[in-house]
């Protein structure tokens, strides 16, 4: 059971809040302990620590058009904004203030292993059938860190396409994988920072489209060579380990993306 009865009524007592009650309120209270993190303060601009990190995590999905959110633990402007069109995609006070409401949103979106309600480990893990994070270029922990942050964008562009389902085809891929596939030597799949989406509910380039506002700096679709069928999105930007310039390169000509359609 992703959620107990009394965790969904703590939630539903933030979410109902006044906004003079928010404004009163400077830390989460104990009642919204959840089985991943826990919050315990008001986070806004200048704040800096761990808790700014994990909400990093979450909010990476509402970069906007063209940007990311780093995930260096400092509550900046990038932060902020994306906190504020998360807030805005849940119906919740758009301030960019990460407070009691925002909080138990994501307790209610996220379960007791971290991951998103929508997303799971299994789905990121091994593009060939197997399991395990290992065997790549990075640690399996940090193999494993990425694929959540991927999750968490996935669980954004999902909402933004207004809750409909993704499928992921591959995820995290070992190097033995990669080369069975016939992967990029280099993949991004290779360090948990990559899915291939598709959709029974949406086209490949709705899907494509909107997730130039996800937080994705790699995105390939209909019209590139080799994904007709899917939608590559990868986090290519904020990866430092890989052999690639930390640079945004989208295509999918048959969705107008790429080649100046930006």
């Amino acid at each position: 059971m992703r959620v107990n009865t009394w965790k969904r009524a703590a939630v539903a007592f933030a979410l109902a809040l006044p906004g003079a009650a928010i404004a009163a309120v400077v830390a989460a209270p104990a009642a919204y302990a959840d089985g991943c993190y826990t919050w315990n303060r008001t986070l806004t601009q200048g704040r800096s620590g761990d808790d700014v990190r994990q909400l990093q995590i979450r909010v990476a999905g509402w970069a906007g058009y063209r940007d990311i959110v780093e995930n260096d633990g400092r509550y900046g402007p990038k932060t902020a904004a994306a906190v504020k069109r998360f807030q805005q995609a849940y119906g919740l006070r758009a301030d960019g203030i990460a407070g009691p409401q925002t909080f138990a949103k994501l307790y209610q979106l996220q379960d007791n292993d971290c991951t998103p309600a929508h997303f799971s480990y299994s789905e990121l893990d091994n593009g060939c059938g197997g399991s395990g994070w290992s065997g790549g270029p990075l640690s399996a922990n940090q193999t494993k860190q990425n694929a959540l942050r991927t999750m968490w964008k996935l669980e954004a562009l999902r909402r933004s396409l207004g809750d409909k389902p993704l499928r992921v085809s591959s995820g995290y891929r070992s190097r033995a994988c990669n080369n069975q596939v016939g992967g990029a030597s280099d993949s991004q799949h290779l360090y948990g920072n990559a899915a291939d989406v598709t959709s029974r509910t949406s086209s490949l380039c709705q899907v494509a489209r909107a997730a130039r506002d996800n937080g994705f700096s790699g995105l390939y679709g209909p019209g590139y060579p080799d994904h007709d069928d899917h939608v590559h999105v990868d986090s290519r930007r904020e990866n430092n380990s890989d052999r690639s310039s930390n640079t945004t390169s989208w295509s999918a000509p048959d969705c107008g993306i790429g080649a100046g359609n930006d």
